[in-house]
């Protein structure tokens, strides 16, 4: 039998806790605009508040509250990149790695957060949301995804594409045939 304690059950030791300071971010009016006018938008809740993800299979983006981010600028990139993962749904682009979930790691999975990096930095470029800043953080996070580069010299390229038709969708633009 295992047994379950809190800190309230123990005597004889005093805990001192920080006070969790939530930032005051601004919401992005520009952002808000593109998320609200995207087509087909995937249902946006907020029921882990720890973390963000899109779920392919519910088709929802979770994200945590903008005071949770150390910008709004780190939301709204965070939240662009969930929204990418999301054209990849069979209802919007269809993207394999989206349609068929792949494990951690595995180049399908390393492709589709590529895009979806990718695709967020071309939407907060689209408002001017300074991108380098914010890349800066999560190089080391790209670096695992790019090792497939080495096995693909065309795959940046394919990436870039999925990435712009990802952007064009959320931003509504209509793609001509030739494209």
């Amino acid at each position: 039998m295992v047994s379950y304690f809190t800190i309230e059950d123990i005597e004889g030791i005093e805990f001192q806790f920080p006070e969790i300071v939530l930032k005051p971010n601004e919401q992005i009016a520009e952002c808000n605009r593109i998320i609200e006018n995207m087509p087909q938008r995937p249902e946006l809740i907020q029921i882990d508040a720890d973390r963000a993800f899109y779920s392919p299979e519910l088709d929802v983006v979770n994200l945590p509250s903008i005071k949770r981010f150390e910008s709004a600028e780190f939301y709204y990139a965070t939240f662009f990149h969930e929204l990418v993962h999301s054209t990849g749904h069979a209802s919007r682009l269809k993207r394999e790695e989206i349609m068929n979930p792949q494990k951690f790691g595995n180049v399908p999975y390393s492709r589709e957060e590529l895009v979806a990096e990718m695709g967020a930095s071309f939407l907060c470029s689209s408002v001017q949301i300074d991108y380098d800043n914010i890349v800066e953080n999560s190089a080391s996070y790209l670096a695992g995804w790019l090792k497939v580069l080495k096995e693909d010299s065309k795959f940046i390229f394919k990436v870039a594409s999925e990435a712009q038709k990802a952007a064009d969708y959320i931003l509504n633009r209509k793609r001509s045939n030739s494209e």
